[in-house]
């Protein structure tokens, strides 16, 4: 048994999800947990490379995290041979020919979503990387939240019956960063600059319709800009182009209807800030981030509608808190650990950047619909 080192260039890691989710949460976890195990024993060691623009907030992260390596030249951390994997969490627009640049360069590429902020451009980086023969993979975060886990094995187990629709609720109010400081990056609200919540959140709802419930066979969408100005980071105002909020219907394979609605602009009245009812025949479920509650047929009750007498049952009470059975590592943290042992032992991996090129093309859809005020059908993809 022996410790490999895997050199991996890290790109983006000053942006929030970066930094919390895959540096802190990911990279630093395995490192400190002793690297990730293969299957004979051996075990593969992040050594990461921080790559910015901003040399201070850089350094700044190398020396906090004990990171011994950093630098504002990516040109130069691709050019060396001995880092094998690139990641990148920066802008959507950039990222199409940063993995190019990449994959060009012979690393294996992991990545955010969206891969691209249109349908043809992330397709050719998937062709690029599939004609060189490097392992690739994007993130897929929301298949991970042990609340839609818990979902996955109801469904396993025959819990709902035959599923009849899915209905989700996302969001919550995102400051205008005038009065008090927005949550968001304020490029998230400008077209011009690849924000969108359409663009954002559809890819996330592709390949969570695709693997939960369904392949996702059509959508029809609207979408608003609902604050029209806002405030920068700098407490400058700028004009909102880009749509904060969005409604959108999904037919899926096998009859399943979706309906999720998603917002930067709406208060949150319900147990978390994304929920997903299933409802079956046998069973119905909600579930957020963590928790998920159950309601059986037979537990179900007999509800008659008369708007002349105040309601007095209680609804919520009829509902069972289902058990945590199991421990659930962080997602992000295991999504990476998946990556690795594919490029290390070729273990089975499904999260290609082909998924990702499925979550842009349904945004595509998504904008399409919009636009054109019809139902979009979602082609196959060859690729």
């Amino acid at each position: 048994m022996t410790t490999q080192r895997l050199g991996l260039i890290m790109n983006g890691v000053t942006g929030r999800m970066g930094l919390n989710q895959h540096l802190i949460r990911s990279i630093v976890a395995i490192r400190d947990q002793g690297g990730v195990r293969l299957k004979n024993g051996d075990r593969i060691m992040p050594d990461p490379i921080l790559v910015g623009r901003s040399a201070e907030k850089v350094e700044g992260l190398a020396k906090r995290f004990n990171i011994t390596r950093w630098t504002t030249d990516l040109d130069a951390a691709l050019a060396d041979k001995n880092d094998t994997m690139f990641f990148d969490a920066a802008t959507t627009q950039a990222r199409p020919g940063l993995l190019t640049q990449a994959i060009n360069a012979g690393k294996h590429v992991y990545c955010e979503k969206p891969i691209a902020t249109n349908f043809g451009e992330a397709l050719e980086v998937v062709k690029l990387a599939n004609a060189k023969g490097v392992k690739h993979g994007t993130v897929q975060d929301k298949l991970f939240l042990p609340g839609l886990k818990k979902i996955a094995f109801l469904r396993d187990s025959g819990f709902f019956g035959r599923i009849l629709s899915v209905r989700g609720e996302f969001g919550y109010w995102v400051f205008e960063g005038g009065w008090q400081e927005a949550q968001r990056p304020s490029w998230n609200y400008r077209d011009e600059d690849g924000g969108g919540i359409i663009l954002d959140m559809v890819c996330h709802w592709r390949y969570v319709l695709d693997n939960l419930f369904g392949n996702v066979q059509s959508v029809v969408c609207i979408g608003n800009t609902d604050i029209p100005e806002r405030f920068d980071e700098q407490g400058k105002k700028y004009k909102a182009t880009a749509d904060d909020s969005a409604y959108a219907t999904f037919q899926l394979e096998g009859g399943v209807i979706a309906h999720i609605n998603m917002s930067w602009v709406t208060r949150v009245y319900r147990d978390d800030l994304v929920t997903f009812q299933v409802d079956g025949t046998h069973g119905s479920a909600v579930a957020g981030l963590s928790d998920c509650m159950i309601q059986a047929r037979q537990a179900t009750p007999r509800p008659v509608w008369n708007p002349d007498e105040k309601r007095l049952h209680d609804f919520y009470g009829d509902w069972q808190k289902l058990p945590d059975n199991v421990t659930y590592d962080n997602g992000f943290k295991e999504q990476w650990e998946m990556f690795i042992r594919h490029v290390y032992e070729d273990a089975p991996y499904k999260f290609t950047l082909l998924e990702g090129v499925k979550g842009v093309q349904l945004a595509e859809c998504a904008l399409k619909s919009w636009k054109e005020r019809r139902w979009i059908d979602v082609a196959p993809i060859k690729a």
